[in-house]
C-alpha cells in the first residue's frame, strides 16, 4: 500500500466507531454543546477546529467521559456511555487520549510511564509491557530516551512520549486535544510528523487543532464548531477552498494568512 497519497490511504471502514446523537452539555447556565450529531467510521481521521470556547475540546472529552453530557447518546464501538463505571472503563481502555499538556508522571522514567497502564489495566506482564513500550517509543522515534525522566526531555519529546504511552494500550481510537499548542514552534513539526505516521497506519483519530496544514494533509473530514454547534463539515479541499458558512469563512480568514 503506497503512502504517496495519504488522503486516500488507507480506506475508511464501514464499522461505526463513534456515534453522537443529540448531545447537549451545560456548565451551569452555559450551554456548551448544542445538539451535536457526529458519526465516525473506522479509520476515519477528523480534525475539529473553531474559535476558543466553541466546544471542540468538550466534544472529544465527552467521548471518553472526561466530561459528562446531560442529553443525547454517545456510543463508542457499540458500547453506550452511561453512568455504569464498567462501561466507562471498557471504553477508556479502547480510547487513547493525548492532551495539550503532557500529563506524564515526573517521578517515573519514560519507559515506566509507558508500561503503567498496560500492566494495571490490561494486566500485561512487565516484560511484555516493556517490549510493547519500546516498540511504540521506536515508532515515535525516541527509543533512546526510555531511561530518562520527563523533565530531561524537550516539550516535543515529552509529547511524543505521551503519544507512545497512549498507543501502548493498543487503542482503537485516538483523541488529540490541541497536542501542539503548548509547544515551541520548532517542536511542533516533530509531533505532527508522528501523528501523520499514525494516521497513515489507519488509526481512527479525532484531533482538536489549529494546525490547518495538518488538517489538509491528514483529515478525511474537517469539522468547524462555533458557540457549541457544528457549523460546517467537509473534506479538507472543499472545506478550505470553498467554505459554505460565513462563520467558517471568517474563521479561516483570521487564521490563514
Amino acid at each position: 500500500m503506497s503512502e504517496a497519497s495519504n488522503k486516500t490511504v488507507p480506506a475508511i471502514g464501514d464499522h461505526v466507531m463513534i456515534e453522537m446523537k443529540g448531545v447537549n452539555k451545560w456548565y451551569g447556565q452555559f450551554h456548551v454543546l448544542k445538539d451535536i450529531n457526529l458519526t465516525v467510521r473506522q479509520g476515519e481521521r477528523i480534525v475539529l477546529c473553531g474559535p476558543s470556547g466553541s466546544g471542540k475540546s468538550t466534544t472529544i472529552r465527552c467521548i471518553n467521559r472526561l466530561e459528562e453530557h446531560q442529553q443525547g447518546s454517545i456510543v463508542v464501538d457499540g458500547t453506550e456511555l452511561t453512568n455504569d463505571l464498567k462501561q466507562i472503563e471498557a471504553i477508556r481502555s479502547e480510547v487513547g487520549m493525548v492532551f495539550q499538556h503532557f500529563n506524564l508522571f515526573p517521578h517515573l522514567t519514560v519507559l515506566q510511564n509507558c508500561i503503567l497502564a498496560p500492566m494495571w489495566v490490561r494486566k500485561m506482564p512487565k516484560r511484555e509491557a516493556e517490549e510493547v513500550a519500546m516498540h511504540y517509543l521506536e515508532r515515535v522515534r525516541i527509543p533512546e530516551q526510555a531511561g530518562k525522566f520527563p523533565g530531561q526531555l524537550s516539550g516535543g519529546q515529552q509529547q511524543r512520549v505521551a503519544i507512545a504511552r497512549a498507543l501502548c494500550m493498543k487503542p482503537k481510537i485516538m483523541l488529540f486535544d490541541e497536542p501542539t499548542s503548548a509547544l515551541d514552534p520548532e517542536m511542533v513539526k516533530e509531533v505532527l510528523d508522528t501523528m501523520i505516521g499514525l494516521a497513515q497506519s489507519g488509526m481512527t483519530m479525532l484531533c482538536v487543532t489549529h494546525e490547518m496544514g495538518f488538517a489538509r494533509t491528514v483529515a478525511n473530514r474537517v469539522i468547524f464548531m462555533d458557540k457549541g454547534e457544528i457549523v460546517e463539515q467537509a473534506p479538507p479541499d472543499q472545506f478550505f477552498d470553498n467554505p459554505q458558512s460565513d462563520r467558517t469563512k471568517l474563521f479561516l480568514s483570521q487564521i490563514i494568512h
